[in-house]
């Protein structure tokens, strides 16, 4: 393997370094991807055949759960940390069917996901894309574009979907979801998913090639009580935790939607 090989840039992007957003771009079927992330892709595929149905139907349960909040619980404030790039139906989308107003943050370090992002959203006063890492809160949330959109008195839904997994133990990516939550009005909402597996091969295969892959841009797998552990204290609503595919699923889930090699596994709770 020597994708990670070298130091090539265009347009000031290194598309030589596979990034984790455009790898999820190529298995969803999206074009924003260089041949080093396909590269990459590939060899996750010979780990975990099943990675590419995974990226499906974690970003089927992203827009499941947007259309959940904003249509049966009415919020109308979404912040999306490491929203990755844009494809269809995003979050500000399916917000906005509920709502035009609905305001929508997106936060992400990836220069690919700031260029196309900017692009997509140039016409939509009531979204943005903020430059900065997620494990930055106050930058985020004094951000004037974020303050000048989210009205912090009001319910916020913040999403962590299948980005936790990106940041080491070290970063303690558990403190980081409490300081978000600490600041976000009563009738909030949390959402959390991220990369787990029962097998410690997987865990270690994956987590192995994506810290040589990402050249250090990668946390770990992790197992289900430590994503259980982003919601202690917390009102976890129906039907709990879970491989997301069988959140609320819109129709009767395939039975090999099961897949013993690794799911995102979370939910959603009432702050």
């Amino acid at each position: 393997m020597t994708y990670w090989a070298g130091n090539r840039k265009t347009n000031g992007i290194d598309v030589s370094t596979p990034s984790v957003a455009r790898m999820y771009d190529w298995l969803l079927g999206g074009v924003e991807n260089y041949a080093a992330d396909r590269e990459a892709c590939e060899e996750l595929l010979r780990i975990v055949p099943s990675s590419r149905r995974l990226a499906r139907g974690n970003r089927e349960f992203l827009q499941r759960v947007v259309r959940v909040l904003a249509q049966e619980y009415g919020i109308r404030q979404f912040i999306d940390h490491g929203s990755g790039l844009p494809t269809q139906d995003n979050v500000h989308q399916i917000a906005q069917r509920a709502d035009p107003g609905a305001r929508v943050v997106y936060v992400d370090n990836d220069p690919t996901v700031l260029a196309h992002g900017r692009a997509v959203l140039e016409e939509d006063d009531n979204t943005v894309v903020v430059a900065a890492d997620i494990r930055d809160t106050d930058r985020i949330f004094a951000h004037p574009e974020v303050r000048g959109l989210i009205d912090y008195s009001q319910p916020v839904a913040a999403l962590f979907v299948s980005v936790l997994h990106c940041l080491p133990d070290g970063d303690d990516p558990w403190a980081l979801v409490r300081r978000v939550a600490g600041r976000l009005a009563p009738g909030s909402y949390l959402v959390v998913c991220q990369l787990v597996s029962d097998r410690a091969g997987v865990r270690t295969g994956v987590t192995d090639l994506m810290l040589a892959a990402t050249r250090g841009r990668w946390g770990r797998v992790r197992e289900k009580h430590e994503v259980s552990a982003f919601f202690e204290g917390l009102q976890i609503l129906e039907p709990g935790l879970v491989d997301v595919t069988e959140w609320r699923p819109d129709t009767p889930l395939p039975a090999q939607a099961q897949d013993e090699e690794w799911v995102e596994w979370g939910g959603v709770a009432l702050l």
